[in-house]
């Protein structure tokens, strides 16, 4: 990853046992506001990101979105295929980015949205923050976030290293997808100390919760009324959702019921919200035995 080390920031220490670094200014993203989607994983961060880069576009925003994950199924409903990685296409031309085209890695899916999947080094090697950095950079070399108004980031699972919180260091707000259960909740304090840690440095601030898949919010209300966190936007299980999954569309395309519509709406509520901006929070991430107090286990 193309990064150079920073000194540490007298009274602004970035935790223990951690290394922070600052992203060269050649691949910052831009004027685009930028947004990075975090939780637990199979929390469906995928749908909740493609659904909402569709409601940016039905907004009439310029939209691309991101997957960083292996699996490279983030952008699967937009554009109706597994679409090749980044980190792929570099691999066929030998690592030599110059050799690539924009048609190579950049799709377009679903209302015009842009969809790139970075992809992953090949298991147990490499750094997932390396292959963010490759991506923004070939974006930036062949001019793609110029005219972007929103980027979004679909990232891989929890955050357990500095490789999976690399996209915090271009993002403006980042997103929290959970679920009303306990190990949701868990990961989402974790993400919440990464937001945190890279707050210290970047510009990022966490942006609130989306609750996902849950009839009810009242543990995920209990945990942001201790932390100090906002719920943007709640989806219910609702079987339009999964439906959308099977027939690889996003709930913009699926055939119109009142329910679809009142989800279609939520996401284009969400969309406006972040659009127009939310407050700048700091919340302070609890400690693990705290999680389990607050919530009610023994």
């Amino acid at each position: 990853m193309n990064v150079i080390a920073r000194p540490p920031v007298k009274g602004r220490g970035d935790g223990e046992g951690s290394v922070q670094v600052r992203m060269e200014q050649s691949i910052k993203i831009g004027t685009a506001k930028v947004f990075a989607v975090y939780g637990k994983g199979g929390i469906g961060k995928s749908t909740t990101s493609s659904n909402l880069s569709v409601a940016f576009s039905k907004l009439g925003k310029r939209v691309i979105q991101i997957g960083c994950d292996p699996k490279h199924d983030s952008t699967f409903t937009l554009t109706k295929s597994l679409i090749p990685t980044v980190i792929d296409v570099l691999a066929t031309v030998d690592f030599h980015a110059e050799e690539l085209r924009p048609e190579d890695f950049v799709f377009t899916g679903y209302n015009g949205v842009m969809c790139v999947e970075a992809g992953g080094p090949p298991a147990g090697t490499g750094c997932g923050g390396y292959v963010v950095g490759q991506t923004v950079k070939l974006l930036k070399e062949h001019h793609l976030l110029d005219d972007t108004d929103v980027v979004i980031f679909d990232v891989l699972g929890d955050v357990v290293c500095g490789g999976f919180a690399a996209p915090l260091q271009h993002a403006d707000r980042a997103v929290i997808v959970t679920a009303n259960d306990f190990d949701s909740i868990f990961a989402m304090n974790r993400i919440v100390a990464a937001i945190q840690a890279k707050a210290k440095n970047y510009d990022v601030r966490l942006g609130g919760v989306i609750a996902n898949r849950s009839a009810a919010t009242d543990q995920i209300d209990k945990f942001n009324a201790a932390i100090g966190m906002d719920l943007l936007a709640h989806f219910p299980d609702l079987d339009v959702i999964r439906r959308s999954r099977l027939k690889k569309s996003t709930l913009f395309e699926m055939e119109h019921s009142p329910e679809l519509e009142a989800v279609q709406n939520s996401y284009l509520k969400l969309a406006a919200t972040l659009w127009a901006g939310t407050p700048d929070r700091s919340p302070a991430p609890l400690r693990d035995r705290d999680i389990f107090d607050l919530l009610g286990y023994d």
